[in-house]
This record gives C-alpha cells, sequence and structure tokens, in this order.
C-alpha cells in the first residue's frame, strides 16, 4: 500500500477526484430521479437511452476534433452545458405528458453532451499527469455513483424535498469543475507539452521535414503490423485539410485495433449491468412486509444506492488491485444478469437483502473492469497514440449503456406483464 502511494501529488489527485465526481453525477442524478421524472407508466430505460445517445454520439465523434480546442475552453463549455442542462430538466413542469416529458428530455440531451465529451476530455488529461490522476479520476466517478444516487434518495425518500428542488439545487455543481482546472490542478504538465508542441510547430520547413521523417523511421507510417501509430511522412507539405483527414485516418486505425482487447469488453460489461439496472431492478419486488421499505417505490432507488457503492469500491481500487484479464469478470456480470433475470420471472432468492447482495456484487465488477480497461491502455499503449487512446475507448461504456437501454425498454415491460399474469403486481404499483 506505501508503495502504490508514493510520489502522489494531492493536488493532481483531488482535482481529477472531483472532475470525475462533478463530470458523473448529472448522469447518476438522472437515472435515480427515472422513476419521478416520467412517471411508472413509462420504463425507466426511456430516460437511460434519453441520458445515453447524446453521449455515445458526442465520444464517436470527440476523440477526432477534440484537440482542436485548448483543455481551458473546453472546461467552460462542459461547466455551462452541465448547469442548463440540469436548470432545464429541474424547472420543466411535472408530469408524464408529450410536453413535460419533452423538456425534461431536452435537459438530459444538454446534461449529457457535457458528461459525454466530459469523459473523453478527462481521460485523455490523464495522460499529462500519469497513472494517480487515472486512479482519482476513476475513484471520483465511483464517488459520483455514491453521491449522486444515495444524496438523492436522501433528500428525496428521508428528507422529504421535491423533486425540483433537488434538482435545482444540484445546478451549482459544475462551478467545482471550473475551480478545480483553473485554480487547484496544477498546469506545468500542459505548458511544458504544449510548448514541446509549438517548438515542433517553429521548426523551419527542412528541419519539420526532417523531425517527420525520423518519426516515421521510429514509429512507423500510419500503423506499423503490431498496431502502433506514427507519424506519417509528407513528400511535400500539405495543406492543413490533407493533414486533418490523414489524422483522422490514422487514428480510425489505432481506435480498431482498440476493439478486441478494450472496448468489447467494456462494451459487454456495460451492456449486462445497465439492462439490470434499467430493465430488470425495477421487477426485482418482494411484499413489502418482508422488506425493510414503507412503499414500493423505495425498491429501485436503494438498489441504485447499493449498486453505485459496489462501483465506488471498485472504481478506487486501482491503485491496490489490477484485473489482467478482462474477459473473466465481464462475463461473471452477464452470469449476473441472467441470475437476476431468471429470478424476476420464477422467484427463487429468499429475501430482497439476496438481491441486494447481488446488486452490490454487479457494482463491484463493473467498476473493476472500467478502472482496469483504462489502466492497461495506459500500460500498453505508446505514448505518442496514448491520449487518443484513452479518450477514444470512452465510446464502448455509452454503446454498451444504450444497447442496455433497447433491452431494458423491452424487458421492464415483458417481465412486469409476466409478474401480473402470475400474481404478483408490485411493479405497478411503483
Amino acid at each position: 500500500m506505501k508503495a502504490a502511494l508514493d510520489g502522489l501529488d494531492l493536488r493532481v489527485c483531488i482535482a481529477f477526484w472531483l472532475f470525475g465526481l462533478i463530470n458523473n453525477i448529472f448522469y447518476v442524478i438522472i437515472l435515480s430521479s427515472a422513476l419521478d421524472l416520467v412517471g411508472p407508466s413509462i420504463p425507466k430505460a426511456t430516460v437511460l437511452l434519453a441520458s445515453i445517445i447524446p453521449g455515445l454520439a458526442t465520444k464517436l465523434v470527440v476523440p477526432y476534433i477534440i484537440h482542436l480546442i485548448p483543455y481551458s475552453l473546453r472546461i467552460i463549455v462542459f461547466a455551462t452545458l452541465s448547469t442548463c442542462g440540469m436548470l432545464v430538466v429541474a424547472l420543466s413542469p411535472s408530469g408524464s405528458d408529450a410536453k413535460s416529458v419533452t423538456a425534461k428530455v431536452a435537459g438530459i440531451v444538454l446534461a449529457n453532451i457535457s458528461s459525454g465529451a466530459g469523459e473523453v476530455n478527462f481521460l485523455a488529461l490523464t495522460h499529462f499527469y500519469g497513472t494517480q490522476s487515472l486512479a482519482a479520476w476513476g475513484s471520483g466517478t465511483g464517488g459520483a455513483g455514491l453521491i449522486g444516487a444515495g444524496a438523492y434518495a436522501l433528500a428525496t425518500t428521508t428528507l422529504g424535498f421535491s423533486v425540483h428542488a433537488t434538482l435545482l439545487t444540484s445546478a451549482v455543481v459544475p462551478l467545482g469543475m471550473v475551480l478545480s482546472f483553473f485554480a487547484l490542478l496544477p498546469r506545468g504538465p500542459l505548458k511544458a507539452a504544449r510548448a514541446k508542441e509549438v517548438q515542433y510547430q517553429d521548426l523551419p520547413e527542412e528541419e519539420e521535414q526532417t523531425a517527420l521523417d525520423g518519426a516515421g523511421e521510429q514509429a512507423g507510417l500510419l500503423e506499423q503490423p503490431d498496431g502502433h501509430l506514427g507519424a506519417p511522412a509528407y513528400g511535400q507539405k500539405q495543406s492543413r485539410l490533407q493533414q486533418t483527414l490523414a489524422d483522422i485516418k490514422a487514428k480510425l486505425l489505432r481506435a480498431r485495433a482498440l476493439v478486441v482487447p478494450y472496448m468489447l469488453p467494456l462494451f459487454l460489461v456495460y451492456a449486462a449491468e445497465y439492462t439490470i439496472n434499467q430493465g430488470v431492478a425495477p421487477t426485482l419486488l418482494f411484499p413489502l412486509e418482508q422488506s425493510p421499505f414503507k412503499h414500493y417505490r423505495a425498491f429501485y432507488p436503494t438498489y441504485g444506492a447499493i449498486y453505485q457503492l459496489g462501483v465506488f469500491i471498485s472504481r478506487s481500487s486501482l491503485p491496490f488491485i489490477r484485473v489482467r484479464s478482462l474477459y473473466v469478470p465481464t462475463l461473471l456480470q452477464v452470469a449476473n444478469l441472467v441470475a437476476l433475470t431468471v429470478h424476476a420471472l420464477f422467484p427463487y432468492l429468499p429475501s430482497v437483502w439476496f438481491v441486494f447482495a447481488i446488486i452490490f456484487w454487479e457494482g463491484l465488477l463493473g467498476g473493476l473492469v472500467y478502472v482496469s480497461t483504462f489502466a492497461a491502455i495506459r500500460e500498453d499503449i505508446p505514448e505518442e497514440d496514448r491520449e487518443f487512446s484513452l479518450g477514444a475507448t470512452t465510446v464502448s461504456d455509452s454503446g454498451g449503456i444504450f444497447v442496455a437501454g433497447l433491452l431494458g425498454v423491452v424487458m421492464e415491460s415483458l417481465l412486469c406483464s409476466w409478474q401480473v399474469k402470475h400474481c404478483r403486481d408490485w411493479c405497478q404499483r411503483l
């Protein structure tokens, strides 16, 4: 443990922990409030889809163009979008009519464009600050789940605050992202990287050509047989547009090499766990007298809080625990999905406490795969490709959540209908 903590820069760790917390907390709050936002008649996976589609679309595009925007400007844009999105959701009229749901979806879209682009941005930023920044980011994103889901359940269930008041209060949170970047994060690594870039760009044309050729000899052309990118060798001075297109082509080749070792397990684990959370969990109900709750509504946010506790613990474990085979925990997550779906159809778990345990285990597995995937990229990918690779791989979790949203819409309706036909109508009492 002492070796894992040696050389830590507290300002870097705190800044990245806050980045992870603030970037992800709205996403968690929105999912936790899904039942209250759309009502019991609309599948909760509808909110998941509204949350994830903008983020997925953003992650498909942003890694290839985000380098054109300075980090400082990115932070301001992310904070503005998040605040505006949450204000729209909080101030939209109550009810599940078309006008109200449309307004809420519009706010969710704004907030999650910011969250999706923010994940690409901050994971790429860890390239300049070492493994400690990745560990802090992972822990912060886990903290977002725990604090977001827990605070929402506490405010609306225990303290009795209204949904709109809770969401409105959370709209001030993005200010912390701005303060963390401009007042807390040491800027030295970024300035050093920028100075190196400017020095390279200011070379005379002949020296620039020599440097480019040397880079090509060292790292290969667009892609070497082992999948490493290198700078393309130019026979003549190209236009900025041609250089941009060549850069995008090279990045697409790099992204293709990331699919099997990193993207696929991350995609599968997220598809499984979010199908559980949004499609199966709303039907994992027990008679109130056999549970610690007074209302059926309390099951759903409690499952969410327990899941997020598992995520927080595992995402904070990177300095101490590393999973080398990403597919083992991924397959275990798929097994969780099968086990809980079977229980929703044919109840075999004797009490809700067994469901709590499986949901907690689900969170542990999901968080472990997330941080281990990006840690493996930091270790395995050459430095010149690492910033892009860290950002590009984020599309996998969003892709998995998108598939889970589609499955969840169908599964919740089918499972609830099945339960009603078999004299278990609790899912209609939410």
